[in-house]
Protein backbone atom coordinates (compact mmCIF):
# COMPACT_ATOMS: atom_id res chain seq x y z
CA UNK A 1 0.00 0.00 0.00
CA UNK A 2 1.37 3.40 -0.83
CA UNK A 3 1.95 5.84 1.72
CA UNK A 4 0.91 8.76 0.18
CA UNK A 5 -2.47 9.31 1.56
CA UNK A 6 -5.28 9.82 -0.81
CA UNK A 7 -6.13 13.60 -1.75
CA UNK A 8 -9.90 14.53 -2.99
CA UNK A 9 -10.65 18.34 -4.35
CA UNK A 10 -13.01 19.82 -3.29
CA UNK A 11 -16.68 18.33 -3.51
CA UNK A 12 -18.46 21.58 -5.05
CA UNK A 13 -17.88 22.82 -8.46
CA UNK A 14 -19.62 25.48 -9.77
CA UNK A 15 -21.11 25.42 -13.14
CA UNK A 16 -19.06 25.83 -15.95
CA UNK A 17 -18.98 29.60 -17.57
CA UNK A 18 -17.11 30.92 -20.24
CA UNK A 19 -13.58 31.48 -19.50
CA UNK A 20 -11.64 35.20 -19.00
CA UNK A 21 -8.54 36.19 -21.62
CA UNK A 22 -5.07 35.49 -21.01
CA UNK A 23 -3.98 39.21 -20.78
CA UNK A 24 -2.29 39.90 -24.07
CA UNK A 25 -1.65 43.02 -25.59
CA UNK A 26 0.31 44.12 -28.23
CA UNK A 27 1.25 48.12 -29.37
CA UNK A 28 3.48 49.39 -31.71
CA UNK A 29 5.72 45.99 -31.56
CA UNK A 30 5.45 46.38 -27.96
CA UNK A 31 3.92 42.92 -26.45
CA UNK A 32 3.01 41.43 -22.92
CA UNK A 33 6.44 39.83 -22.04
CA UNK A 34 5.67 35.98 -22.37
CA UNK A 35 7.07 35.74 -18.71
CA UNK A 36 3.96 37.54 -17.29
CA UNK A 37 1.32 35.56 -19.19
CA UNK A 38 2.72 31.97 -19.80
CA UNK A 39 0.87 28.96 -18.01
CA UNK A 40 3.27 27.43 -15.36
CA UNK A 41 1.91 24.01 -15.97
CA UNK A 42 1.89 23.14 -19.62
CA UNK A 43 0.02 20.18 -21.49
CA UNK A 44 2.68 18.20 -24.06
CA UNK A 45 0.90 16.43 -26.54
CA UNK A 46 4.41 14.05 -27.66
CA UNK A 47 2.08 11.56 -26.10
CA UNK A 48 -0.46 11.89 -28.89
CA UNK A 49 1.80 9.52 -31.53
CA UNK A 50 3.37 6.23 -32.53
CA UNK A 51 6.60 6.58 -30.47
CA UNK A 52 4.55 6.65 -27.44
CA UNK A 53 1.11 4.82 -27.74
CA UNK A 54 0.21 1.74 -30.43
CA UNK A 55 -2.25 3.91 -31.87
CA UNK A 56 -2.96 7.19 -30.63
CA UNK A 57 -6.58 7.54 -32.23
CA UNK A 58 -7.30 4.94 -29.37
CA UNK A 59 -6.40 7.75 -26.80
CA UNK A 60 -9.06 9.64 -25.73
CA UNK A 61 -7.55 12.64 -26.67
CA UNK A 62 -10.40 14.83 -26.49
CA UNK A 63 -11.73 13.68 -22.94
CA UNK A 64 -7.87 14.43 -22.44
CA UNK A 65 -7.81 17.80 -23.21
CA UNK A 66 -11.24 19.17 -21.99
CA UNK A 67 -10.31 17.46 -18.73
CA UNK A 68 -7.10 19.30 -18.71
CA UNK A 69 -8.93 22.88 -19.49
CA UNK A 70 -11.65 21.94 -16.64
CA UNK A 71 -8.13 21.26 -14.21
CA UNK A 72 -7.01 24.93 -15.27
CA UNK A 73 -4.25 24.02 -17.83
CA UNK A 74 -4.37 26.69 -20.31
CA UNK A 75 -1.26 25.71 -22.66
CA UNK A 76 -1.10 23.05 -24.83
CA UNK A 77 2.80 21.83 -26.87
CA UNK A 78 2.67 20.08 -30.13
CA UNK A 79 4.77 20.16 -33.15
CA UNK A 80 4.03 18.36 -36.85
CA UNK A 81 6.68 16.02 -35.93
CA UNK A 82 4.60 14.74 -33.63
CA UNK A 83 2.59 12.89 -35.58
CA UNK A 84 -1.54 13.29 -35.61
CA UNK A 85 -0.46 15.15 -32.47
CA UNK A 86 -1.75 18.73 -33.98
CA UNK A 87 -4.68 17.30 -35.87
CA UNK A 88 -5.98 15.25 -32.72
CA UNK A 89 -4.90 18.65 -30.02
CA UNK A 90 -7.20 21.00 -32.84
CA UNK A 91 -10.11 18.93 -33.07
CA UNK A 92 -10.46 18.23 -28.99
CA UNK A 93 -10.30 22.40 -29.17
CA UNK A 94 -12.85 22.60 -31.68
CA UNK A 95 -15.47 20.57 -30.21
CA UNK A 96 -18.59 23.27 -29.36
CA UNK A 97 -18.55 22.50 -25.32
CA UNK A 98 -14.59 23.62 -25.71
CA UNK A 99 -15.38 26.46 -28.03
CA UNK A 100 -18.13 27.54 -26.01
CA UNK A 101 -16.76 27.37 -22.46
CA UNK A 102 -12.80 28.02 -23.55
CA UNK A 103 -12.17 30.67 -26.16
CA UNK A 104 -9.05 30.75 -27.87
CA UNK A 105 -8.02 34.01 -26.09
CA UNK A 106 -8.12 31.94 -22.63
CA UNK A 107 -4.83 29.24 -23.31
CA UNK A 108 -2.16 29.21 -25.34
CA UNK A 109 -1.25 26.81 -28.49
CA UNK A 110 2.24 26.35 -28.40
CA UNK A 111 3.71 24.12 -31.77
CA UNK A 112 7.27 23.98 -33.63
CA UNK A 113 8.89 23.95 -37.05
CA UNK A 114 12.01 22.35 -38.68
CA UNK A 115 11.94 19.05 -37.51
CA UNK A 116 10.19 17.15 -40.63
CA UNK A 117 11.01 13.43 -39.93
CA UNK A 118 13.50 11.33 -37.88
CA UNK A 119 16.17 12.25 -40.80
CA UNK A 120 14.87 15.28 -42.15
CA UNK A 121 15.17 19.06 -40.91
CA UNK A 122 14.37 21.79 -42.87
CA UNK A 123 14.61 25.69 -41.51
CA UNK A 124 14.43 27.47 -45.10
CA UNK A 125 12.17 30.04 -44.73
CA UNK A 126 9.90 28.92 -46.83
CA UNK A 127 9.27 25.50 -45.36
CA UNK A 128 8.79 27.69 -42.37
CA UNK A 129 5.44 29.45 -44.12
CA UNK A 130 4.18 26.41 -45.26
CA UNK A 131 5.01 24.51 -42.17
CA UNK A 132 2.96 27.63 -40.36
CA UNK A 133 0.07 27.47 -42.78
CA UNK A 134 -0.44 23.95 -42.04
CA UNK A 135 -0.36 23.93 -37.89
CA UNK A 136 -2.98 27.13 -37.94
CA UNK A 137 -5.23 24.28 -40.62
CA UNK A 138 -4.77 21.80 -38.32
CA UNK A 139 -5.07 23.25 -35.05
CA UNK A 140 -8.00 25.03 -36.35
CA UNK A 141 -7.10 28.88 -35.29
CA UNK A 142 -5.88 32.37 -36.63
CA UNK A 143 -2.92 32.36 -34.84
CA UNK A 144 -0.25 30.89 -32.81
CA UNK A 145 1.02 32.15 -29.24
CA UNK A 146 4.67 30.31 -29.48
CA UNK A 147 6.28 28.45 -32.49
CA UNK A 148 10.02 26.51 -31.55
CA UNK A 149 12.34 25.69 -34.03
CA UNK A 150 12.98 22.22 -33.06
CA UNK A 151 15.97 20.38 -32.30
CA UNK A 152 18.11 22.85 -33.41
CA UNK A 153 21.13 21.39 -32.83
CA UNK A 154 20.57 19.00 -35.91
CA UNK A 155 21.68 22.05 -38.20
CA UNK A 156 23.44 24.92 -37.99
CA UNK A 157 23.60 28.21 -36.92
CA UNK A 158 22.97 29.74 -39.89
CA UNK A 159 20.16 27.27 -41.11
CA UNK A 160 18.48 28.61 -37.42
CA UNK A 161 18.87 32.26 -37.75
CA UNK A 162 16.92 32.12 -41.30
CA UNK A 163 13.58 29.86 -39.03
CA UNK A 164 14.04 32.88 -36.27
CA UNK A 165 14.16 35.77 -38.88
CA UNK A 166 10.97 34.11 -41.05
CA UNK A 167 8.89 33.56 -37.95
CA UNK A 168 9.64 37.03 -36.15
CA UNK A 169 8.80 38.65 -39.73
CA UNK A 170 5.03 36.32 -39.31
CA UNK A 171 4.80 37.83 -36.50
CA UNK A 172 5.35 41.36 -37.53
CA UNK A 173 3.97 41.70 -40.84
CA UNK A 174 0.57 38.58 -40.39
CA UNK A 175 0.90 38.75 -36.89
CA UNK A 176 0.09 34.71 -36.81
CA UNK A 177 2.55 34.15 -34.59
CA UNK A 178 3.36 35.82 -31.15
CA UNK A 179 6.03 34.33 -29.66
CA UNK A 180 9.65 32.58 -30.78
CA UNK A 181 11.54 30.27 -29.02
CA UNK A 182 13.66 27.56 -29.94
CA UNK A 183 13.81 23.85 -28.14
CA UNK A 184 16.41 21.02 -28.49
CA UNK A 185 18.66 18.69 -25.95
CA UNK A 186 22.09 20.25 -25.69
CA UNK A 187 22.56 22.39 -22.79
CA UNK A 188 25.66 23.82 -24.13
CA UNK A 189 23.66 23.97 -28.07
CA UNK A 190 20.82 25.95 -26.86
CA UNK A 191 23.28 28.83 -25.02
CA UNK A 192 25.37 28.78 -28.02
CA UNK A 193 21.80 29.60 -30.30
CA UNK A 194 20.43 32.26 -27.73
CA UNK A 195 23.51 34.00 -27.82
CA UNK A 196 23.87 33.93 -31.24
CA UNK A 197 20.39 35.20 -31.97
CA UNK A 198 20.66 38.10 -29.57
CA UNK A 199 24.07 38.65 -31.18
CA UNK A 200 22.88 38.81 -34.70
CA UNK A 201 19.38 40.09 -34.17
CA UNK A 202 19.94 42.39 -31.03
CA UNK A 203 16.21 40.38 -30.06
CA UNK A 204 16.30 38.43 -27.78
CA UNK A 205 14.42 34.90 -28.12
CA UNK A 206 11.23 34.07 -25.77
CA UNK A 207 11.40 31.14 -24.75
CA UNK A 208 14.00 28.04 -25.22
CA UNK A 209 12.25 24.65 -24.25
CA UNK A 210 14.98 21.92 -22.90
CA UNK A 211 13.37 18.20 -22.02
CA UNK A 212 15.01 15.48 -19.99
CA UNK A 213 17.55 18.02 -18.30
CA UNK A 214 15.94 18.73 -15.10
CA UNK A 215 15.07 15.28 -13.64
CA UNK A 216 15.91 12.94 -11.01
CA UNK A 217 18.76 11.72 -13.65
CA UNK A 218 19.90 15.02 -15.34
CA UNK A 219 20.10 18.33 -13.61
CA UNK A 220 22.13 19.75 -15.78
CA UNK A 221 19.66 22.72 -16.87
CA UNK A 222 19.67 23.99 -13.42
CA UNK A 223 23.16 24.69 -13.50
CA UNK A 224 25.17 28.03 -14.53
CA UNK A 225 25.40 26.41 -18.15
CA UNK A 226 21.92 26.29 -18.55
CA UNK A 227 18.88 28.29 -17.05
CA UNK A 228 21.90 30.72 -15.97
CA UNK A 229 23.61 30.88 -19.37
CA UNK A 230 19.91 31.45 -20.99
CA UNK A 231 19.20 34.04 -18.42
CA UNK A 232 22.02 36.13 -19.37
CA UNK A 233 21.40 36.03 -23.07
CA UNK A 234 18.10 37.41 -22.20
CA UNK A 235 15.72 34.36 -22.63
CA UNK A 236 12.37 35.06 -21.15
CA UNK A 237 10.98 31.85 -20.65
CA UNK A 238 12.91 28.39 -20.01
CA UNK A 239 10.57 25.55 -20.03
CA UNK A 240 11.40 22.25 -18.42
CA UNK A 241 10.10 19.16 -20.47
CA UNK A 242 9.84 15.62 -19.92
CA UNK A 243 10.59 15.32 -16.26
CA UNK A 244 10.57 11.55 -16.78
CA UNK A 245 13.07 11.92 -19.11
CA UNK A 246 11.01 10.79 -22.46
CA UNK A 247 9.58 7.94 -19.77
CA UNK A 248 12.82 6.68 -18.53
CA UNK A 249 12.36 7.20 -14.92
CA UNK A 250 9.20 4.48 -14.82
CA UNK A 251 9.08 0.79 -12.85
CA UNK A 252 7.86 -0.04 -16.05
CA UNK A 253 10.72 0.88 -18.12
CA UNK A 254 11.00 3.32 -20.90
CA UNK A 255 7.51 2.89 -23.35
CA UNK A 256 6.97 0.93 -26.48
CA UNK A 257 4.53 2.19 -28.90
CA UNK A 258 3.70 1.12 -32.43
CA UNK A 259 7.67 2.34 -33.64
CA UNK A 260 9.21 0.21 -31.05
CA UNK A 261 11.77 1.23 -28.72
CA UNK A 262 12.79 4.53 -29.65
CA UNK A 263 14.52 5.57 -26.69
CA UNK A 264 18.51 6.60 -26.58
CA UNK A 265 19.36 5.62 -23.32
CA UNK A 266 22.03 2.91 -22.76
CA UNK A 267 20.89 -0.98 -21.57
CA UNK A 268 23.69 0.30 -18.44
CA UNK A 269 21.75 3.27 -17.64
CA UNK A 270 18.37 1.82 -17.93
CA UNK A 271 19.83 -1.25 -15.64
CA UNK A 272 20.96 1.49 -12.71
CA UNK A 273 16.96 3.05 -13.15
CA UNK A 274 15.51 -0.52 -12.26
CA UNK A 275 17.90 -0.37 -9.36
CA UNK A 276 16.67 2.84 -8.12
CA UNK A 277 12.92 1.64 -8.88
CA UNK A 278 13.50 -0.96 -6.95
CA UNK A 279 14.87 1.38 -3.92
CA UNK A 280 11.92 3.22 -4.21
CA UNK A 281 9.68 0.18 -3.90
CA UNK A 282 11.42 -0.85 -0.80
CA UNK A 283 10.05 2.44 0.69
CA UNK A 284 6.64 1.90 -0.25
CA UNK A 285 6.96 4.22 -3.39
CA UNK A 286 7.00 4.34 -7.51
CA UNK A 287 10.01 5.98 -8.78
CA UNK A 288 7.61 7.63 -11.63
CA UNK A 289 5.65 9.26 -8.47
CA UNK A 290 9.00 10.83 -6.74
CA UNK A 291 10.30 11.63 -10.47
CA UNK A 292 7.73 13.95 -11.56
CA UNK A 293 6.93 15.33 -7.87
CA UNK A 294 10.53 16.28 -7.82
CA UNK A 295 10.99 17.59 -10.98
CA UNK A 296 8.13 19.72 -10.47
CA UNK A 297 8.25 20.88 -7.31
CA UNK A 298 12.31 21.84 -7.19
CA UNK A 299 11.69 23.61 -10.83
CA UNK A 300 9.10 25.70 -9.99
CA UNK A 301 11.80 27.69 -7.67
CA UNK A 302 15.08 26.74 -10.07
CA UNK A 303 13.05 27.87 -13.13
CA UNK A 304 12.26 30.76 -11.48
CA UNK A 305 14.59 33.36 -12.77
CA UNK A 306 13.17 32.29 -16.70
CA UNK A 307 9.51 31.01 -14.94
CA UNK A 308 6.29 33.05 -15.29
CA UNK A 309 3.57 34.70 -13.54
CA UNK A 310 1.23 33.55 -15.75
CA UNK A 311 -1.74 31.61 -13.54
CA UNK A 312 -1.30 28.36 -12.45
CA UNK A 313 -3.59 25.14 -13.13
CA UNK A 314 -5.59 24.85 -9.22
CA UNK A 315 -6.07 20.96 -10.15
CA UNK A 316 -9.09 21.70 -9.06
CA UNK A 317 -12.39 21.17 -11.48
CA UNK A 318 -13.70 24.86 -12.30
CA UNK A 319 -11.42 26.19 -9.47
CA UNK A 320 -9.77 29.46 -11.57
CA UNK A 321 -6.74 30.49 -9.54
CA UNK A 322 -3.72 33.00 -10.13
CA UNK A 323 -0.58 33.53 -9.73
CA UNK A 324 -1.34 36.18 -6.72
CA UNK A 325 -3.18 33.20 -4.89
CA UNK A 326 0.10 31.53 -4.99
CA UNK A 327 2.62 34.07 -3.58
CA UNK A 328 2.79 36.01 -6.58
CA UNK A 329 6.17 35.16 -7.52
CA UNK A 330 7.31 33.83 -10.84
CA UNK A 331 7.27 30.05 -11.10
CA UNK A 332 9.73 28.00 -13.05
CA UNK A 333 7.58 26.65 -16.05
CA UNK A 334 7.24 22.29 -16.62
CA UNK A 335 5.68 20.71 -19.43
CA UNK A 336 3.87 17.19 -18.53
CA UNK A 337 2.94 14.60 -21.21
CA UNK A 338 -0.14 11.74 -20.32
CA UNK A 339 -1.64 9.32 -22.56
CA UNK A 340 -4.96 8.47 -20.11
CA UNK A 341 -7.06 10.33 -17.77
CA UNK A 342 -5.90 8.62 -14.50
CA UNK A 343 -2.80 9.93 -15.16
CA UNK A 344 -3.80 13.48 -15.65
CA UNK A 345 -5.87 13.17 -12.77
CA UNK A 346 -2.85 11.77 -10.31
CA UNK A 347 -0.78 14.23 -12.19
CA UNK A 348 -3.15 17.41 -11.44
CA UNK A 349 -3.37 15.91 -7.87
CA UNK A 350 0.45 16.13 -7.21
CA UNK A 351 0.47 19.40 -8.84
CA UNK A 352 -2.56 20.72 -6.46
CA UNK A 353 -0.61 19.72 -3.55
CA UNK A 354 3.06 21.55 -4.66
CA UNK A 355 0.75 24.69 -5.16
CA UNK A 356 -0.36 24.14 -1.57
CA UNK A 357 3.37 23.73 -0.16
CA UNK A 358 4.23 27.37 -1.96
CA UNK A 359 4.25 30.89 0.08
CA UNK A 360 1.11 31.53 1.49
CA UNK A 361 -0.18 28.21 1.03
CA UNK A 362 -1.76 27.68 4.56
CA UNK A 363 -4.61 30.62 3.47
CA UNK A 364 -4.55 28.73 -0.27
CA UNK A 365 -5.48 25.31 0.90
CA UNK A 366 -8.25 26.72 2.46
CA UNK A 367 -9.29 28.76 -0.32
CA UNK A 368 -9.28 25.83 -2.60
CA UNK A 369 -11.60 23.76 -0.24
CA UNK A 370 -8.81 21.84 0.93
CA UNK A 371 -7.71 20.22 4.43
CA UNK A 372 -6.73 23.18 7.07
CA UNK A 373 -3.28 20.92 7.30
CA UNK A 374 -2.90 20.60 3.52
CA UNK A 375 0.34 23.11 3.82
CA UNK A 376 1.89 21.45 6.30
CA UNK A 377 1.55 17.71 4.41
CA UNK A 378 2.99 19.11 1.30
CA UNK A 379 6.41 20.81 3.13
CA UNK A 380 6.80 17.59 4.85
CA UNK A 381 6.12 15.27 1.36
CA UNK A 382 8.82 17.74 -0.25
CA UNK A 383 10.78 16.54 2.81
CA UNK A 384 10.74 13.06 1.92
CA UNK A 385 10.99 13.24 -1.54
CA UNK A 386 13.93 14.99 -1.50
CA UNK A 387 15.09 12.16 0.77
CA UNK A 388 14.59 9.47 -1.85
CA UNK A 389 15.69 11.67 -5.10
CA UNK A 390 19.16 11.60 -3.11
CA UNK A 391 19.05 7.91 -2.29
CA UNK A 392 18.00 7.58 -6.26
CA UNK A 393 20.59 9.71 -7.55
CA UNK A 394 23.68 7.50 -4.87
CA UNK A 395 22.33 4.65 -6.93
CA UNK A 396 22.47 6.08 -10.33
CA UNK A 397 26.10 6.90 -9.46
CA UNK A 398 28.03 7.95 -12.53
CA UNK A 399 24.78 7.74 -14.68
CA UNK A 400 23.54 11.02 -12.72
CA UNK A 401 23.65 13.89 -15.19
CA UNK A 402 24.50 11.62 -17.89
CA UNK A 403 23.34 13.12 -21.27
CA UNK A 404 23.25 11.18 -24.88
CA UNK A 405 24.32 11.84 -28.06
CA UNK A 406 22.03 14.04 -29.89
CA UNK A 407 22.68 14.12 -32.74
CA UNK A 408 24.29 11.18 -33.41
CA UNK A 409 27.77 11.21 -34.83
CA UNK A 410 26.32 9.49 -37.90
CA UNK A 411 23.78 12.14 -38.42
CA UNK A 412 23.05 13.57 -41.84
CA UNK A 413 20.31 15.82 -42.84
CA UNK A 414 18.40 14.10 -45.43
CA UNK A 415 16.58 17.10 -46.45
CA UNK A 416 16.38 18.07 -50.39
CA UNK A 417 17.58 21.08 -50.28
CA UNK A 418 19.51 23.81 -52.79
CA UNK A 419 16.69 24.07 -55.52
CA UNK A 420 15.67 20.31 -55.80
CA UNK A 421 11.80 19.58 -55.34
CA UNK A 422 10.43 19.24 -51.60
CA UNK A 423 8.27 16.57 -51.35
CA UNK A 424 5.32 17.14 -49.44
CA UNK A 425 5.95 15.66 -45.61
CA UNK A 426 3.21 14.35 -44.95
CA UNK A 427 2.94 10.68 -45.38
CA UNK A 428 -0.03 9.09 -44.20
CA UNK A 429 -0.67 8.19 -40.06
CA UNK A 430 -0.35 4.67 -39.01
CA UNK A 431 -4.42 4.78 -38.67
CA UNK A 432 -6.90 6.75 -40.16
CA UNK A 433 -8.41 9.73 -38.43
CA UNK A 434 -11.71 8.67 -36.47
CA UNK A 435 -11.42 5.55 -37.51
CA UNK A 436 -13.80 3.20 -35.96
CA UNK A 437 -11.50 -0.22 -35.42
CA UNK A 438 -8.38 1.55 -34.29
CA UNK A 439 -6.01 -1.27 -33.67
CA UNK A 440 -2.18 -1.20 -32.58
CA UNK A 441 0.22 -1.41 -35.74
CA UNK A 442 3.11 -4.03 -36.27
CA UNK A 443 6.18 -2.59 -35.28
CA UNK A 444 8.25 -4.35 -37.83
CA UNK A 445 6.28 -2.23 -40.65
CA UNK A 446 8.33 1.31 -39.68
CA UNK A 447 11.70 2.12 -39.42
CA UNK A 448 12.51 4.95 -37.03
CA UNK A 449 16.32 5.67 -36.18
CA UNK A 450 16.29 4.71 -32.41
CA UNK A 451 19.12 7.03 -31.19
CA UNK A 452 16.96 10.23 -32.53
CA UNK A 453 14.28 10.90 -29.84
CA UNK A 454 11.07 12.30 -29.61
CA UNK A 455 9.82 15.51 -27.64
Amino acid sequence: MASTPTEHPSTTSPFPTRQKPIPYTEHNGHRTQLSSILPPLIFGTATFNHQYNSDPFALDTTGLVTSALTHGIRAFDTSPYYGPSEQLLGDALATPFVRETFPRDSYCILTKVGRVSAQEFDYSASWVRRSIARSLERLHTNYLDLVYCHDVEFVSPTEVLEAIRELRRIRDEEGKIRYVGISGYPIEVLGDMAEMILRETGEPLDAVQSYANFTLQNQTLAGPQGIQRLYNAGVSVVPNASPLGMGLLRRQGVPVGAMGDFHPAPSTLRSAVRHASDFCDQHSEKLEVIAIRYALEEWISLGSSCGSKGDPASGIPWKQESNDDVGGTKLGVSVIGVSKSEELEKTMLVWRSILDGLEGGEQTALQAGRWYRAWEWSRNRRKAVQILAEGVQEILGPWFDFAWESPDSGFVNQRKKDGEVVEEADAPWLTPAASPEAKPCDAAEFSVEKELPLR
